[in-house]
């Protein structure tokens, strides 16, 4: 089983960081066979460039975890829309 992790990246000078917690702590549970992390992607491309690569992330996912701030980022939206669309599982932090 594969999981997504979405939550706020622009604008959240510490979003590496969180990102990188929630998947630490999804890989301890050894419950999914993978964590994809959008944070890890890297930085200087073009906004619009980004949520292509996510929605192919999603395509991969089984799961998508939705961070606790997720309702504060406009691309969190359109991912839990996408992943809803998709019929993935979904689940709200």
């Amino acid at each position: 089983m594969i999981i997504y992790l979405s939550g706020k990246i622009t604008g959240d000078p510490d979003y590496k960081e969180k990102f990188n917690k929630y998947q630490k702590v999804y890989e301890k549970t050894k419950m999914y066979d993978a964590v994809l992390n959008p944070a890890v992607l890297p930085e200087g491309l073009k906004p619009n460039d980004y949520m292509p690569i996510c929605f192919e992330m999603i395509n991969a996912a089984d799961i998508v975890v939705m961070l606790p701030d997720w309702k504060k980022s406009k691309g969190a939206k359109l991912e839990k829309a996408y992943a809803e669309y998709q019929n993935k599982g979904i689940i709200t932090l």
